[in-house]
């Protein structure tokens, strides 16, 4: 399979498994969990099987997907607007986090922190490189640095999901450093 299809793909399971189920019929359980047989035969603009859909999975960079052990059902990580149950537990988070942005937005979130937004939780990374990554998405990318121990201490609690990405609920602007503007998209 090709990149761009293993991508169109990716951003359709990240669609319909994310955000709009609804949109082909597909029924998620409680915890955000579709039938594979279901969601193959609701999609119509595009072929799936299970070995395509396997292998979006295991090759995806960022790890969006899981499959249940028995590989009947698949899931997005992390990044629902919809309410779903994902059982995560809280960890203690690593000393340093990070979140990448657009520069576009740098003055509303020094002035009101980070939200969700529409998602269920704020996405943060261990990794500068990954924040880069994902400010890029969204315009000049620029990384604001979390005062996560400080935000331990005041009761904040954090998760990670599957994939090694960082959440909490609220980030308020006072446990936030801009930390650089990369350069030409990279640090």
């Amino acid at each position: 399979m090709d990149n761009k299809n293993t991508t169109k793909i990716s951003k359709y399971l990240s669609y319909i498994l994310r955000h709009q189920p609804q949109s082909i019929g597909l029924t998620l359980d409680k915890k955000g969990w579709a039938n594979i047989d279901e969601l193959i035969a609701k999609t119509t603009d595009f072929s799936l099987s299970l070995s395509t859909i396997q292998y979006v999975v295991e090759t995806n960079d960022k790890q969006r997907f899981a499959l249940s052990e028995n590989a009947t059902k698949i899931r997005a990580n992390q990044g629902h607007s919809l309410e779903i149950d994902l059982a995560l537990t809280a960890q203690q988070p690593p000393a340093v986090l990070y979140h990448g942005t657009a520069k576009h937005f740098v003055v509303s979130i020094q002035e009101h922190g980070l939200k969700k937004q529409n998602r269920h939780h704020v996405h943060l990374s261990q990794h500068k490189d990954v924040a880069n990554s994902v400010g890029a998405r969204h315009g000049k990318p620029i990384i604001f640095k979390l005062r996560t121990a400080a935000m331990i201490q005041d009761g904040f609690i954090f998760y990670q999901s599957d994939n090694n990405v960082w959440l909490t609920d609220l980030v308020p602007a006072k446990y936030l450093q801009l930390v650089e503007e990369a350069q030409n998209g990279n640090l």
